[in-house]
């Protein structure tokens, strides 16, 4: 069997075609997402592959058609229109301070107005945002697309904070209320999470959001279905089962067992941690790898009280 690349922890869809990782092809279901005619939220659980799906939203919103050939996306879209987008990444911050939020949110601004400038009236975090907005769309003929990885990871790492808490919902929630009064500037915008907060929160000036996460036609965007692990890894499943001496049938109950039982939708009820089986493919055995990457605090946090 010849010796497969496994992308553990590989967030970027073009590092991950160009270097030849193993690719679920999911572009069906990207494609799907994006002719909804609806602004979308996605919540999943950690290290399920909402980065990953982040950038392949991206290279397809840019245009950047090369990286999707041979991928069911390439037979479905026609026109590849470029578009520019803008890409906020939240989930590496270090939230201890107000400041630190800020920070972020104005350093990946940066990113934006270097490429389509900025007013130096624009001082509010939410006026950049606008501006830079409006000028994409200016600029390039096209409105612009916002994608917004784990925009509740600033408020997750917080909640044994209560004022910080409430200082980075006021922040967020301005901020994302900027999407809505620049509606004529934007083509598409797309969050993710690990879990959905109250509209009352920083969800109440973003109300055309729809909410994807139990919806049928894109219960698989995230994560590897049953059907999947059959297309893709049945050789790493019968490399396992020689390995620990058993039948492929009885590995195929053991990784079913530990790593399935994630349910997006009645209409699909079979789900695996990304993660998990590719870090279990990758060193052929069985390990409890997605809890080893971190204790989930926002969970246990949930369990005290």
């Amino acid at each position: 069997m010849a010796k497969k690349n496994f992308p553990i922890g590989v967030q970027d869809f073009k590092k991950l075609i160009e270097d030849g990782f193993l690719y679920v092809d999911k572009t069906d279901l990207v494609y799907q997402l994006t002719h909804a005619g609806t602004n979308a939220f996605l919540s999943r659980p950690r290290r399920f592959g909402k980065s990953l799906l982040c950038s392949t939203l991206r290279y397809y919103f840019q245009g950047e058609r090369e990286l999707f050939r041979g991928l069911k996306i390439e037979q479905l879209e026609k026109e590849w229109v470029k578009r520019p987008v803008l890409h906020f990444m939240l989930n590496s911050g270090l939230y201890i301070a107000t400041e630190n939020l800020e920070n972020i949110l104005s350093n990946q601004l940066d990113q934006a107005e270097r490429i389509y400038g900025r007013d130096d009236k624009e001082k509010e975090l939410r006026d950049r945002f606008a501006g830079v907005l409006r000028r994409a769309h200016e600029q390039t003929g096209q409105r612009a697309v916002v994608l917004i990885d784990e925009y509740d990871a600033p408020l997750i790492a917080t909640m044994h904070d209560k004022e910080l808490n409430e200082k980075y919902r006021t922040i967020l929630k301005s901020f994302y209320g900027t999407m809505k009064s620049s509606d004529e500037n934007i083509h598409f915008i797309f969050l993710t999470g690990v879990t959905k907060f109250s509209k009352v929160s920083v969800f109440s000036d973003l109300n055309n959001l729809r909410d994807k996460s139990m919806d049928d036609d894109v219960a698989g965007i995230c994560g590897i279905t049953k059907q999947e692990v059959a297309d893709n890894f049945g050789e790493d499943i019968a490399a396992m089962a020689v390995k620990a001496d058993i039948s492929a049938e009885q590995m195929e109950d053991r990784l079913r067992t530990t790593y399935d039982g994630y349910h997006f939708s009645p209409c699909l009820l079979d789900v695996y941690n990304p993660f998990s089986l590719l870090s279990a493919f990758a060193s052929q055995r069985i390990d409890s790898y997605w809890f080893a990457t971190g204790t989930p605090t926002y969970l246990t946090w949930l369990l005290k009280n």
